[in-house]
């Protein structure tokens, strides 16, 4: 049988359909003069019950724009006693506040309010998240925003619906459950996609009735304190959603370590998850859900379309090629990353920004000396480019061994590692080899092969002729040491309930 493949992704169509009228020409600079209008920074100081307040200590710490390396804002430094504030007015919001008892619709008005809102404030906050992750300006506007608002509306749907269950039971008892709002939860968001990952959390914790303490990460913090101020608006009450900025050896741990805090919702490195779950059980035994790090594979076929595969294997770090299309592929990609455009992101023709911060950028480039001297084949790229920030060129390895480096450690970075293969049994062997099992990809058109390897491969989400397909339905988490919990879809709600069972006894029933 055979599958027909489809586009890549919703971002590649968006992002080649914007552009397809610019000049298509090679840009390494990142420094690229746009006459583009950067906006005020409003919003510096924690969010704590409804207020903007600067940190107990006083202190600061900069966030920077990676493009140039100039400092964008002086953000106030969160610390345990401002975690001891913000938890307190959650614990108040959520013990006695209405947030928790409204009627789910009611919850879900607010929250369609509030999707609403960031909709109408979409351009202001995607030059924030342009200017603090590098990431291009058209990917934001097309692609991250509006999937962030599409996400609270899906769960704003979601809230009048969550329901128990009657129970048969065996006795003369009637049974049912409740689902109940876990309490106060703590969500710890990473700087690879800031407001994608602040509405993964944050919205079916708020439709689940729950109240919260963010953690946006320390090299992105402007577009989730923005976020903060548009919910007040929205007429989410004080107490219910408090940012403290921060960083994570102080806000994420005393967050993770607190007597108060019910829930821990993580996304970030494997070695963070260990140190958030540790503090999590020697503190009150709180739940504690983790999305952590990931080294996906993507395994092309020889029957896949060479065009086709090309599109997807941007996103792929490791990627499995079958040799009867090895040596075809590699000249294939190789052209396509000469077409790769790095450079300033407010620039509509750039592909690839800067890296997010000098130290991730520095950790891309030693992991690049690294494979070369473990005798990986530099391909492509492999140096920094541009007179400031922190640009590098896409980099691409062939002739890579599965114990090497670069194939094992996440390095969130334009880092790929080609290598091939011979057999269905050999490609879900290697694509196995790790100890991560976020995701994974299969390019090809027979449909028992895609069936036997999506079902062969460790991993939560697998894309079949297609690579970061993400839909606000369909849940997303990892296998083995990538974490456990889902975010996106309805299990994503249960992280954030209890079920309660009630029993009563029943006299005289005719029937049980």
């Amino acid at each position: 049988m055979e599958i027909r493949p489809r586009a890549s992704s919703v971002l590649c169509g968006l992002v080649q359909e914007a552009s397809a009228a610019m000049a298509s020409e090679e840009d390494c600079s990142g420094t690229a003069e746009n006459g583009f209008m950067l906006p005020e920074v409003k919003f510096t100081k924690l969010f704590i019950n409804g207020s903007f307040v600067d940190a107990v200590s006083g202190k600061t710490f900069e966030t920077i724009d990676p493009r140039t390396g100039d400092v964008i804002a002086e953000i106030a430094s969160g610390d345990k006693e401002d975690v001891d504030l913000a938890v307190a007015a959650a614990r108040d919001a959520f013990d006695d506040g209405k947030w928790p008892r409204l009627p789910g619709y009611q919850r879900g008005r607010i929250m369609m309010k509030f999707a609403d809102l960031i909709e109408q404030h979409v351009e202001e906050l995607a030059v924030l998240e342009c200017i603090d992750s590098g990431k291009p300006l058209l990917v934001s506007k097309l692609v991250d925003f509006p999937s962030v608002i599409s996400m609270f509306r899906y769960y704003a749907g979601a809230a009048d619906k969550i329901h128990g269950e009657t129970l048969k039971l065996a006795q003369e008892l009637q049974g049912y459950t409740l689902k109940e709002p876990i309490g106060v939860v703590g969500l710890i968001i990473p700087w690879n996609y800031p407001m994608l990952m602040f509405a993964l959390k944050v919205a079916p914790a708020l439709a689940a009735g729950c109240t919260m303490i963010v953690k946006p990460a320390e090299q992105t913090p402007l577009t989730a304190l923005y976020c903060a101020h548009l919910a007040k608006q929205a007429g989410i009450p004080d107490g219910v959603l408090n940012v403290v900025t921060g960083f994570g050896r102080t806000v994420g741990a005393a967050i993770s370590s607190h007597m108060d805090v019910d829930k821990v919702s993580f996304t970030g490195s494997t070695e963070t998850g260990r140190v958030v779950m540790e503090a999590a059980a020697r503190s009150n035994l709180k739940s504690v859900s983790l999305e952590l790090g990931g080294k996906s594979p993507l395994l092309i076929f020889d029957d896949a379309d060479i065009d086709m595969a090309g599109e997807i294997c941007v996103a792929g770090s490791r990627v499995f090629v079958q040799e009867g299309i090895y040596d075809e592929f590699v000249k294939k990609i190789a052209l396509s990353s000469k077409e790769w455009i790095v450079g300033d992101p407010f620039d509509p023709r750039v592909n690839q920004g800067p890296q997010v911060d000098k130290r991730q950028f520095d950790k891309i480039l030693s992991y690049i000396d690294h494979g070369k001297r473990e005798g990986a084949t530099l391909l492509t790229g492999g140096k920094p480019c541009g007179e400031k920030g922190y640009y590098i060129e896409p980099t691409i390895f062939t002739d890579v061994k599965d114990d090497m480096l670069i194939a094992k450690d996440e390095i969130f970075g334009p880092v790929m590692s080609l290598m091939k293969f011979s057999t269905v049994e050999e490609a879900i062997q290697r694509a196995n080899y790790t100890k991560y099992g976020l995701a994974a990809g299969i390019v090809t058109k027979d449909l028992n092969i895609a069936n036997r390897v999506s079902r062969s491969i460790r991993a939560g989400i697998i894309w079949v002729n297609c690579y970061f397909a993400f839909d606000n339905d369909c849940p997303f988490g990892g296998y083995k040491m990538s974490g456990f919990g889902r975010d996106s879809g309805l299990h994503a709600l249960e992280k954030y309930l209890k079920v309660k069972s009630v029993v009563t006894p029943i006299y005289g029933s005719p029937w049980l």
